[in-house]
C-alpha cells in the first residue's frame, strides 16, 4: 500500500498550497505531485522541504519557473515515471490523456475534480488548490493497494478550517 498527494494550480497562494501539503502528510502521503501552475518558488520550496519523493509539472503559467530547473524535481508535460510498478503520466495540460502508457493519469488545469476509471487506468484531476474560479481549495490522497484505487477528494471552503472528503474507490482489473 502506498499513499500519494496530488495537488494542482496554486497559482500565487502560497499559503493555501502550504495547508494543502500539511493536510496530505497529515493523512499519510509518502508521495507529492503537483499537477502545474505553480507560480511561485516557494511552494516548491516547502514540497522541498518535506523531505518527501516529490514531482511538479510546468504548468501554462509557470514559464518564469525555469529558472528553477536544476534546483528541483520539476518536469515538463507529459512525463512518465514510476513510483514502485505503478507507471504515471503527468502532465498540467488535459493534452496526452491517452490510457494505453499509464496506469495513472494525473493532470490540472481545468481547476475541476475529475476521476475516471477507464480502459485499466485511473485518471485525476485534483481540482484546483488556489481556490481561484470557486471559493474552494482542492486536493486528492491516492491510496493503491494490491487491489484497488481509493481517492479520497479533499475541499475546504474558504474562511473555514474543516475539510470536507469524498471516497471513490475503483478496483483494479489489470494487476501490477
Amino acid at each position: 500500500m502506498m499513499k500519494i498527494g496530488i495537488f494542482s494550480d496554486t497559482h500565487s497562494k502560497v499559503g493555501r498550497a502550504k495547508k494543502v501539503i500539511d493536510l496530505l502528510i497529515e493523512n499519510g502521503a509518502e508521495y507529492l505531485i503537483h499537477a502545474g501552475d505553480i507560480c511561485e518558488v516557494e511552494v516548491l520550496e516547502y514540497m522541498a522541504e518535506t523531505k518527501l519523493p516529490y514531482i511538479a509539472v510546468y504548468g501554462n503559467n509557470d514559464a518564469h519557473m525555469v529558472q528553477y530547473h536544476r534546483s528541483f524535481n520539476l518536469v515538463q508535460e507529459p512525463h512518465l515515471f514510476k513510483i514502485d510498478d505503478y507507471k504515471f503520466k503527468l502532465m498540467h495540460l488535459p493534452y496526452y490523456l491517452s490510457p494505453d502508457d499509464a496506469d495513472i493519469v494525473i493532470f490540472g488545469h481545468t481547476h475541476m475534480f475529475e476521476c475516471d476509471f477507464k480502459a485499466d487506468t485511473l485518471f485525476i484531476n485534483p481540482g484546483e488548490a488556489c481556490a481561484r474560479n470557486k471559493p474552494i481549495s482542492e486536493c486528492v490522497l491516492l491510496e493503491i493497494t494490491d487491489t484497488r484505487y481509493a481517492i479520497t477528494s479533499f475541499n475546504r471552503e474558504l474562511k473555514t478550517k474543516v475539510w470536507k472528503t469524498q471516497d471513490i474507490n475503483f478496483e483494479r482489473t489489470k494487476h501490477v
